[in-house]
């Protein structure tokens, strides 16, 4: 069932607080069975050693599922690797183990607790810890990482929305990889901390819309978000160089937020240590920006040569807040980057639906907003 908004008469009545009445919504999706999904999460990577344990008395098998014995409740163990193969539990050398909390108990990893249980393997590099846990009950997590769960419900069944079906994008990218699905950071993941970021109200938004996801012409989307683009949104094309016609530019409503606005000065031996092959920075300048002022190519300048950054490299090499910045030389010969939004500007901006939510938006409307032509759709069992 395509989600559809008459997006002109929308972001005209948004603006003179109205726009319910232009709204035109189609919401005809019966509730199919939910296909339930295991997602394989990956904890901790590549370590020396790595903490489990269990709040219950856990269950410790091997590979082929034997039971090798119990874990007492809330004891801390370390797994380690064993030379040539293998890993060590307490008394136990396995070539890999599962951890299965009893009853309802939750599983420690790190520093951590988290639903589901626990697979800890051998790799190349260490060991690898991976949480294996029902895609609902992962969400009930990650939404409360991705926004405050004191924001407007209906902001936050968007991102339950929006984060099932990014979960479900980037597992099937990653579906060649043996041990994992995804990991639990924001860099190319989400952010997954375990029981400790639910709360009633993520754990409502993704119950009231489980088994949903985003699909464009029958396929799964790149349901990608950020805190908030600092008035507009961007084109993929120009962040990521590839195009995308659900992920298209669209004014924000994340304007006057303070997490938007932000400010950053390098001095030129700063920029010198982060690129060592351009020596002293001399001068900084921006060459190409996108429609909507966000920097497409910056050009870097030192005494030894020259550092073109391009795209979303512009930000992550200076570790900025956005590509939405001018640059000013201030004094000592520094440089003074003042900007605006938080994250690469592409999709859905948490911010934005949050200002959407508090105008009496509900969550389809924001979807429907952020990323054009979409359909809501069930999982379907594979």
């Amino acid at each position: 069932m395509k989600i559809q908004v008459n997006f002109a008469s929308l972001l005209s009545q948004f603006k003179a607080r109205h726009w319910w009445f232009g709204i035109l919504l189609s919401i005809a999706m019966a509730a199919p069975a939910q296909a339930s999904v295991i997602l394989r999460i990956a904890i901790e990577q590549n370590v020396n050693q790595v903490r489990v344990g269990s709040s219950t008395t856990a269950v410790v098998k091997d590979g082929s599922g034997r039971t090798l014995g119990q874990l007492p409740a809330n004891s801390a163990y370390f797994a380690q690797p064993v030379p040539g193969g293998g890993v060590a539990l307490d008394k136990w050398r396995s070539g890999l183990f599962w951890i299965e909390p009893t009853g309802k108990g939750y599983v420690f990893i790190g520093d951590k607790w988290y639903r589901g249980r626990t697979l800890v393997v051998p790799t190349g590099q260490g060991l690898t810890a991976v949480n294996w846990i029902d895609l609902e009950e992962y969400l009930y997590s990650v939404i409360g990482g991705e926004m405050d769960a004191r924001w407007p419900q209906e902001a936050l069944k968007a991102q339950a929305i929006a984060a099932r079906t990014y979960a479900i994008y980037r597992r099937e990218q990653n579906r060649n990889d043996p041990i994992f699905d995804l990991g639990d950071t924001p860099d190319k993941w989400q952010i997954y901390k375990g029981i400790v970021s639910e709360s009633p109200s993520t754990l409502d938004a993704v119950d009231k819309t489980a088994g949903q996801v985003l699909t464009y012409n029958n396929r799964i989307i790149e349901s990608v978000f950020h805190a908030c683009s600092g008035g507009h949104t961007e084109n993929v094309e120009d962040v990521w160089g590839r195009k995308e016609p659900y992920l298209r530019a669209v004014p924000d409503f994340d304007q006057n937020i303070p997490e938007c606005s932000w400010q950053r000065t390098f001095t030129a031996a700063e920029i010198g240590q982060r690129f060592p092959e351009i020596g002293k920075a001399k001068q900084m300048a921006i060459e190409t920006v996108s429609s909507f002022g966000s920097v497409r190519s910056l050009r870097i300048v030192g005494d030894k040569g020259t550092k073109v950054l391009r795209g979303e490299d512009v930000r992550t090499a200076l570790k900025l807040r956005s590509t939405r910045f001018t640059v000013a030389n201030a004094p000592g010969g520094s440089f003074l980057l003042q900007g605006r939004g938080f994250g690469h500007g592409v999709g859905l901006s948490q911010w934005g639906a949050y200002n959407l939510a508090l105008q009496r938006a509900n969550h389809l409307q924001i979807l429907a907003y952020y990323f054009r032509g979409v359909a809501l759709s069930p999982i379907k069992a594979r």
